[in-house]
């Protein structure tokens, strides 16, 4: 129903990003031993047509693939994006090492659009860590872009 793709990183795919940007961000990565929430996945679960609207359910997964748990008190979200706009955002609760998260986005258009014209983009937003170690230890795995 949709096309997942692939996480992106220094504005590129993954498979570039490792090509133009990731022997700079391997350091970081190598030397984060703190929290690292990412943005796993993202993909269309569902479709249905309401009258003149295709209503597209999509499923996305955060974990913290870093080595340290998150503070309590951390607030942190993955935010949609179509272009530089934001649409909406969705609440992600503080996650040990390991833990992962799955929240759902609907999103409706014409459906007299055409197939894959539409993109949105999943991004992570952490903010208001108590701790140094909550933080989000690399931001180059924050964000999956999903076309319908």
């Amino acid at each position: 129903m949709g096309i997942h793709v692939p996480r992106r990183v220094c504005g590129f795919s993954v498979v570039l990003a490792f090509l133009f940007c990731g022997l700079r961000a391997l350091p970081a990565a190598a030397g984060c031993s703190g929290a690292d929430p990412a943005v796993l996945s993202v993909a269309v679960k569902s479709m249905e047509t309401v009258g003149g609207l295709n209503r597209y359910t999509m499923r996305g997964r955060v974990a913290n693939v870093g080595h340290v748990a998150q503070a309590s008190d951390t607030l942190q979200f993955v935010d949609i994006y179509k272009g530089h706009t934001k649409l909406d955002s969705r609440g992600v609760p503080p996650l040990r090492p390991g833990q992962s998260y799955t929240f759902e986005y609907t999103s409706e258009r014409s459906a007299a659009a055409g197939r894959h014209t539409t993109t949105l983009a999943f991004r992570m937003d952490v903010r208001g860590a108590s701790s140094q170690d909550s933080r989000n230890c690399n931001t180059g795995n924050g964000v999956v872009m999903v076309r319908f």
